[in-house]
């Protein structure tokens, strides 16, 4: 007979995933071990590989919720009949939101992608490219010049990325900039640079 389910199956996986990230995050994937994060999460090993069969595994699932939380805000921050210029303030907020949500989560991702088997690597590659191209995209809308400009087009999209993707190294959403804020500046930059291209 088949073992059931607990009813908070979901939330255990998620805690540890949470917890995880926070030990990778903060010691990196290579030093972070099985047993620490057994006592994070105030549980036993044995358990921890109850929902996960290996540490990465557990490295995934920190990796691939970010990327597909990303993904399905790109997606709705991209549709509808808004302007091109509104949905990338609306997908600059929504990032920004999920950074400062998930800054051990991105920070995991950003350092230890190359920590995970090819074949799973490429699954979260695959999901940021398509993230980059949504910019890339709505980029060309604004400034249609690009379409002809594959290459430049691509690079404003990569800096796009390279002004929001680090802000969890020096952001205090605490602080006098709010993520909100943060994201009108990051968009402002990127209008006023595409004007001039």
């Amino acid at each position: 007979m088949a073992r059931t389910q607990a009813v908070d199956y979901d939330e255990r996986r998620e805690a540890i995933v949470a917890a995880a990230a926070a030990s990778f995050a903060r010691e990196g994937f290579a030093s972070a071990s099985v047993s620490e994060l057994a006592k994070r999460c105030k549980t036993s090993k044995a358990l921890i590989y109850h929902y996960f069969k290996s540490k990465e595994d557990i490295l995934y699932e920190v990796m691939v919720s970010h990327v597909r939380a990303l993904d399905i805000a790109a997606r709705q921050a991209a549709s509808g009949e808004a302007r091109p210029e509104r949905k990338l303030r609306e997908l600059a907020h929504a990032f920004l939101a999920l950074y400062v949500g998930a800054a051990d989560r991105h920070k995991v991702l950003l350092n230890d992608l190359g920590q995970l088997p090819k074949q799973r690597r490429a699954e979260i590659v695959a999901v940021q490219r398509g993230l980059i191209e949504t910019v890339r995209k709505l980029l060309v809308e604004i400034e249609p010049s690009l379409k002809r400009k594959r290459a430049e087009g691509f690079a404003a999209a990569m800096l796009f990325f390279g002004m929001i993707n680090w802000t969890h190294t020096w952001f205090d959403p605490k602080g006098p900039v709010s993520a909100g804020a943060l994201a009108e500046m990051a968009v402002d930059l990127v209008l006023e640079g595409l004007a001039a291209v």
